[in-house]
């Protein structure tokens, strides 16, 4: 029997790195999507300067909603890294 409680610890923890890495991998999207969003911003702010206003206002607030993805994976990743541990070791003990 307390091998098999070892084993569940284990494979609980296994889980939660394995997680943890996958949802931290979430913040790459919002970086290469906000790169893009920058880039046809100042290339329209190039072509036509006085949208200026315009056009950067809706920049920064696309990549306010961009941003969110990698902040909700970046909360997970704590979470698994930080909380779950704890409550699988109370849970399997």
């Amino acid at each position: 029997m307390m091998e098999f409680q070892m084993l569940a610890k284990g494979i609980a923890l296994a889980g939660c790195a394995i997680g943890a890495g996958c949802s931290l991998i979430a913040g790459i999207g919002p970086g290469i999507g906000e790169g893009n969003a920058v880039a046809k911003a100042l290339e329209a702010i190039g072509r036509q300067p006085e949208c200026k206003g315009d056009v950067t206002s809706t920049m920064l607030l696309g990549c306010a909603i961009a941003e969110t993805t990698g902040i909700y994976g970046f909360v997970t990743g704590l979470l698994l890294i930080f909380v779950a541990p704890g409550m699988f070791m109370n849970f399997l003990s």
